[in-house]
């Protein structure tokens, strides 16, 4: 995979936490946030997903056992 690099501006005691997990997890900070994106973006796919799912079925709507009285004298009738 081709990488490319970016250029970041994060306040000073964010970094310096993201340096002590990196190091915490034996791992980079490009890696770590690498990480954090990648789960961002899986998230966000499997999100859109969903919403297409049940946007269709309430586009396609749900059988409540409704049925449309024939006559006047069969909404009337007990």
């Amino acid at each position: 995979m081709d990488m490319q690099n970016v250029t970041l501006s994060l306040p000073k005691p964010t970094l310096h936490r993201i340096k002590m997990l990196a190091v915490q997890r034996q791992s980079s900070v490009s890696r770590l946030l690498t990480q954090a994106m990648e789960k961002m973006l899986e998230e966000e796919t499997e999100y859109e997903a969903a919403r297409k799912r049940q946007t269709a079925l309430l586009e396609k709507g749900f059988n409540l056992g409704f049925r449309k009285p024939a006559s006047r004298d069969e909404i009337h009738e007990r």
